[in-house]
């Protein structure tokens, strides 16, 4: 099962020490390896985050939580050198998708997309980058407002943020549909051009990926 929260239970658990604890059990997904691009590139109701050329070769979809260690490595050791070589050029257009696994990851997820939609995904790499500094303390609630000030948000506009219902419902459709369409199980899952890559692969291994696409 996906995210059950509504936005009563989430600022419950945020206030709490659970925040780091799952959402919920998981919903038996189907074990699908390759999957219809034309389905998996329907939005979800709060629309897409990406970057890139929609109209380059390779389409990769990743679903991420903002508090997956193995999602920080990807972001912080691979992303870098996929962006400037293949996306910056491009070769690939890269769609980054909210799979929070737990309900501090929903409230991250919930605030980069209360923040202006260009400072989305420096927002989402701030969450990564910073992982162990704001989902690993003792009050990550309040080291999560400290980077959503920086980037310009108000407490005020923070506290409305994670109040916003719909804003939640629209996380939690995502994921759902993730898990039971498409059969992602953990994070971080990649798509690229429809087929399923699991795991926070090296630069080197999703050029594998690509070279049958793109040529040698």
């Amino acid at each position: 099962m996906t995210l059950t929260l509504d936005r009563r239970a989430l600022l419950a658990a945020l206030a709490s020490t659970t925040a780091l604890t799952t959402v919920g059990g998981w919903i038996k997904p189907a074990r699908a390896q390759q999957v219809s691009t034309e389905e998996l590139m329907k939005p979800g109701p709060l629309g897409d985050e990406g970057e890139g050329d929609p109209n380059a070769p390779v389409t990769m979809v990743e679903y991420a939580s903002a508090t997956c260690g193995h999602c920080a490595h990807f972001h912080t050791e691979t992303y870098p050198g996929l962006k400037e070589k293949y996306i910056d050029t491009g070769k690939v257009y890269f769609v980054f998708r909210e799979f929070p696994l737990d309900v501090l990851a929903a409230a991250a997820f919930m605030v980069a997309r209360c923040l202006p939609k260009e400072g989305y995904f420096d927002f989402v790499s701030l969450l990564f980058e910073k992982q162990s500094q704001w989902a690993f303390t003792d009050k990550p609630v309040d080291a999560l407002f400290s980077m959503a000030k920086q980037a310009g948000m108000t407490r005020a506009d923070f506290d409305s943020c994670l109040s916003n219902q719909e804003m939640l419902d629209g996380i939690r459709w995502v994921q759902d549909r993730a898990s039971k369409q498409f059969g992602v199980d953990s994070t971080p899952t990649f798509f690229v051009n429809g087929t399923m890559v699991k795991g926070a692969r090296s630069l080197a291994e999703f050029e594998d990926v690509f070279k049958p696409i793109l040529g040698s």
